[in-house]
């Protein structure tokens, strides 16, 4: 495929995105699709036979953009704070470079969309809760984790604070958003909580 080609598919999976989290999965029908990426739905099927696939390769595509970019900065930090930062503050940049990825996502989740299709969602999860349990596997080693928490533990509770932070995204505005994920930022680096000032 040519990069006029490679171009089209770009702009059908874009509209895909779009249109799906904004009517939902069942009513961002082909034809809706079509009329976003500005092309007929004839051509559009030149490029995927039907909706499940244009929405699983809309995934893919958010997935194959995304995972390379939080392994390589939990990779560059040192340490698990700054690790974890890192991430936190890649992925921010993710949700704001594709502004519909999380309604999309929620979209396809809902109940009644098609089980293979959502399946993919947990397929990037996974891949997000494996970088995770990495960072803090290596806190292990290093000796930076608390005793009295285990590596479980600490992977579980770090995953959670993300899959808050995907659900927040979804519900805030852009500008909320950003003061969530700098508030997280500081409540990891333990800055977020400051002494008060002593009486006069």
């Amino acid at each position: 495929m040519g990069s006029k080609g490679e171009d089209t598919r770009r702009r059908i999976l874009a509209a895909t995105m779009q249109r799906v989290a904004e009517m939902g999965y069942a009513r961002a029908t082909i034809r809706e699709i079509a009329r976003a990426a500005d092309m007929t739905s004839g051509s559009l099927y030149h490029y995927f036979p039907n909706k499940a696939e244009i929405v699983k390769a809309t995934y893919l595509e958010v997935g194959a953009a995304a995972m390379p970019r939080l392994e390589a900065a939990a990779a560059q930090a040192d340490g698990l704070i700054d690790k974890l930062v890192a991430v936190i503050d890649q992925g921010a940049r993710i949700v704001q470079e594709y502004p519909y990825a999380v309604a999309f996502d929620r979209a396809v989740r809902a109940p009644g969309t098609d089980h293979a299709v959502a399946k993919i969602s947990d397929g990037i999860f996974a891949s997000l809760r494996d970088i995770v349990e990495d960072v803090i596997a290596q806190a292990h080693r290093n000796g930076e984790l608390n005793p009295d928490a285990t590596t479980a533990g600490a992977a579980n509770a770090v995953f959670a604070i993300m899959r808050g932070l995907y659900d927040d995204a979804a519900l805030a505005t852009a500008y909320d958003f950003r003061d969530t994920v700098r508030a997280l930022q500081l409540l990891l680096q333990g800055r977020l909580i400051t002494a008060p000032s002593p009486p006069e």
